[in-house]
């Protein structure tokens, strides 16, 4: 009795142990695979390409704040720089890089890449190139900017009203329609304000070259220049405005730390929106080829913060244009506008067309320089 007692026990403990497995396997069914963890999807790469140093303080900081924006606002995208490509054919040669590596979007954020980025957009169809200040488009290149004109004539009238010898002085960097145009708006805001003004203007040829944008400041001081303006990179000739108690109107980015003594004001770019509302464009396949040249309206452009020096009734005149060129109901090319010889390039109440603009090639009444063809 004793064994049949036990087999029985040995027996129910069996069928225990077999119920249990036909719970933990679901009735006898075999046990599914562990399912993999999805993967994670790729970030889109995006590329820029600066002419200068990210640490310029100038047009290449702020372009670099804009894809640091970029960034920030869009997590599924992954982007890359390359700094100091000269304009020339290393750029081909990083443009093409960056579209091997696969690089969706690219921005190149200089005037002089402009024929690069036609050549290379030819061999990747699939790549989309956005190409700063330019004028060439294909089916996978557009071209973008902003109407810092606007901003420029604005700085133009803390300048006009700032200045007492009546002559301000502005470094240029190449005789390209864009400085041009920046150089005639900021004379014609000027000259708003104060008949009199004079602006003098001396060509650097460069974009950023510290030493020699400060020395050419420097002659326009030793000239009778008692406020600097420019179209450079550096803060360097605002460094040589403050070091002879002068003042100065700065350009790209806020320069104020670099002369707080010095510094007025000056016009900046905010290119973060535009590159979010770009990439979101091509990414969603509504994107096509076109020129954008973009207002103060849109905020791609703007007057940076006021130096303590600024007077309140100069801060109130600016805000009232700011209001006017903002709603549309004026601009800064609107006639009566003259060129240096006196004669009258735009008619009274007539305005420049954006393709007359974008083809400045002279300069307006009160400006003392040339323009090397």
């Amino acid at each position: 009795m004793k064994k049949q007692g036990k087999r029985k026990i040995g027996i129910l403990l069996l069928a225990m142990v077999m119920i249990a497995a036909l719970l933990v396997t679901g009735c006898g069914k075999s046990p599914a695979p562990a399912e993999k963890a999805p993967a994670k999807a790729d970030k889109v790469k995006v590329a820029f390409v600066y002419v200068g140093p990210v640490g310029d303080a100038g047009w290449s900081t702020a372009h670099d704040q804009g894809r640091k924006y970029l960034e920030k606002e869009m997590p599924n995208v992954e982007t890359t720089y390359v700094e100091s490509v000269p304009e020339g054919a290393d750029a081909e040669r990083v443009l093409t890089e960056l579209a091997m590596k696969g690089n969706k979007i690219i921005f190149a954020t200089s005037f002089g890449y402009m024929d690069y980025v036609q050549k290379v957009a030819q061999k990747f169809p699939d790549v989309t190139f956005l190409h700063c200040s330019g004028f060439k488009t294909a089916n996978n290149v557009g071209t973008y900017f902003g109407r810092m004109y606007q901003a420029r004539y604005l700085s133009g009238i803390a300048a006009g009203k700032q200045t007492q010898s009546n002559t301000i002085g502005y470094v240029a960097a190449f005789p390209i329609p864009e400085v041009i145009r920046g150089i005639n708006a900021f004379t014609l805001g000027a000259q708003s304000v104060n008949p009199d003004v004079k602006v003098k203007v001396v060509w650097s040829n460069t974009w950023y070259n510290p030493a020699t944008e400060k020395d050419a400041a420097k002659s326009l001081l030793d000239a009778g220049a008692d406020v600097i303006a420019m179209h450079q990179d550096t803060p360097a000739p605002m460094q040589a405005a403050e070091e002879k108690g002068k003042f100065a109107v700065s350009y790209n980015s806020d320069m104020r730390s670099f002369a707080p003594k010095a510094v007025l004001t000056g016009p900046v770019w905010n290119w973060g929106p535009y590159y979010v509302k770009t990439v979101k464009a091509v990414l969603d396949k509504s994107w096509k080829s076109e020129q954008y040249w973009g207002s103060m309206a849109e905020n791609i452009v703007d007057l940076g913060p006021y130096g303590p020096m600024v007077a309140e009734d100069t801060k109130t005149l600016i805000a009232k244009k700011k209001d006017e060129i903002s709603k549309g109901s004026w601009d800064v090319f609107t006639g009566p506008i003259k060129d240096q010889q006196g004669s009258v390039k735009v008619e009274s109440g007539q305005k420049m067309s954006d393709k007359d603009m974008l083809e400045f090639n002279w300069f307006v009444q009160g400006v003392e320089g040339t323009i090397a063809k």
